[in-house]
């Protein structure tokens, strides 16, 4: 699907404000309300925009213990490790990565201790490996 410039800026304004009033949209966009009601409306339609959610404050998240696990795997168990990590609260996303291991998870606790379990369930996984843990200490840049 190819995006207009208004609809790339109007995604934008939505990345940074779901709940922004489409009056507000509209006057920041210098288009009519029902135009970008319509244009929202396709976005959706054509699964540009997939859903909308909850972002968390920065004094909750500051208060989290997050930690990237890269994560080798044992030979076709792509499908069962990611059904296993899907089920886990605490695991945020996952990507596929090149190189020496193939995902790497980022996980999110309330403690050390929380984390530390989660970590330990993970490599404690059929088709687990090998994985390797990086607490986050601070985040640079967070678009």
């Amino acid at each position: 699907m190819t995006l207009s410039e208004k609809d790339r800026q109007l995604l934008s304004f939505l990345s940074e404000n779901a709940r922004i009033p489409t009056a507000t949209l509209a006057r920041k966009l210098g288009l009519s309300r029902t135009t970008v009601q319509t244009k929202i409306e396709r976005l959706e339609r054509d699964g540009v925009i997939a859903g909308y959610g909850v972002r968390l404050s920065d004094g909750f998240e500051s208060g989290l213990v997050k930690a990237h696990v890269l994560i080798t795997l044992t030979a076709k168990m792509l499908g069962r490790v990611t059904q296993e990590l899907q089920a886990i609260p605490h695991v945020r996303s996952v990507y596929s990565v090149s190189g020496s291991f193939d995902l790497i998870a980022i996980i999110a606790a309330a403690s050390i201790s929380e984390l530390d379990k989660v970590i330990d369930r993970i490599g404690e996984m059929d088709g687990v490996e090998k994985t390797l843990s990086s607490i986050i200490l601070s985040t640079r840049i967070d678009r």
